[in-house]
């Protein structure tokens, strides 16, 4: 069960998607299902008519079963990361990254826990949304910027530009009143529109081999789709609405 804001968001899956997972399975030689990508383009949003209880107990399964995933991976970032910074492992991530990965690992958890624990998903103050969003944002400029080869001149200018405009907004937002609020999320969602521009020229550049990187054309997409799920949240909030969705 889905809100239709979420399926035409471009959070699931862009027009990109199955190109990435394809051109990413060739060249590092991983097996990614794409039979997944093309099960989520066939949702549809909404109710069903009626919530059996054999539907509910499927749904506290599989909640349990991705808890117990995601206890087991983020010990593992915490392991690479804590082996990264003691010199104890060579990775070729940012420890940025696997520090940026986790903190969405931890979102995720937390998020499932609300769902097993209250039957739903309270509302976050949007205040501690946009900062989190915004953080992530800067840092997806900053790896972009990083992983472009030096000869992407006007690219890593404009990565840099992306990172440094976020990081202006998270400063700005830890002296700001609470009641500046809606001047904040209008300057998010004008900042983040620019940048899911951006991602999107990128990642049809990385997938179509016009950009010298070392980006994987899945990443891109990847990226793509956060920024796109982030562009809901600030306009479902702007509209006043629940932004995560669910119906």
């Amino acid at each position: 069960m889905v809100g239709n804001d979420i399926l035409v968001s471009g959070e699931v899956v862009t027009k990109y998607t199955q190109a990435a997972e394809c051109q990413t399975c060739r060249l590092t030689g991983i097996q990614i299902d794409t039979e997944i990508t093309e099960a989520q383009k066939l949702l549809c949003g909404g109710c069903p008519a009626r919530v059996s209880r054999g539907m509910v107990y499927n749904v506290r399964v599989l909640n349990q079963k991705m808890l117990g995933y995601l206890n087991g991976l983020i010990s593992l970032k915490e392991e690479i990361l804590q082996r990264t910074l003691s010199c104890r492992l060579y990775t070729a991530n940012y420890p940025l990254l696997i520090e940026h990965i986790l903190r969405e690992a931890k979102l995720y958890r937390q998020l499932i826990l609300q769902l097993e624990k209250k039957g739903g998903i309270a509302p976050s103050a949007i205040r501690d949304v946009e900062l989190f969003w915004n953080q992530i944002m800067m840092e997806h400029a900053q790896f972009i910027r990083g992983l472009l080869d030096p000869t992407e001149c006007e690219l890593m200018r404009s990565a840099d530009g992306f990172a440094s405009d976020y990081f202006h907004l998270l400063e700005e937002a830890k002296e700001q009143d609470v009641r500046a609020g809606n001047a904040s999320i209008a300057q998010s969602f004008l900042l983040t529109e620019e940048f899911q521009k951006f991602k999107t020229a990128g990642t049809e550049g990385i997938t179509n081999c016009k950009i010298r990187s070392i980006i994987l054309p899945l990443l891109a997409d990847h990226v793509l789709r956060e920024a796109n799920h982030y562009l809901r949240i600030l306009k479902q909030e702007q509209k006043g609405r629940n932004h995560y969705g669910f119906v």
